[in-house]
């Protein structure tokens, strides 16, 4: 339990945080696993159009800070380049 005022607030924050990260993070894995799932079927054309969709979610939480820049980017280079190597 928070002693003072402040953190009691702080203690509030974080709560409130922690669910709008979770949020965003549920659904970062929800799309990874829904193109890894194509890459791995040998669905080139369908994993082509789930990149854009992965892209605009790891960019959106990047800009919010919920993941950082890098792993952002060094996810769509990684899956990029898994699709570019199907047949």
């Amino acid at each position: 339990m928070a002693n003072t005022a402040s953190s009691a607030k702080r203690a509030r924050q974080t709560i409130k945080r922690t669910a709008r990260n979770r949020v965003v993070k549920v659904a970062i894995k929800a799309e990874l696993k829904a193109i890894r799932a194509a890459i791995a079927g040998g669905k080139k054309d369908e994993a082509k159009a789930l990149l854009s969709k992965v892209s605009k979610v790891l960019d959106k939480a990047a800009k919010t800070n919920r993941v950082h820049k890098n792993k952002a980017n060094r996810h769509k280079s990684r899956l990029a380049a898994q699709i570019g190597a199907l047949k």
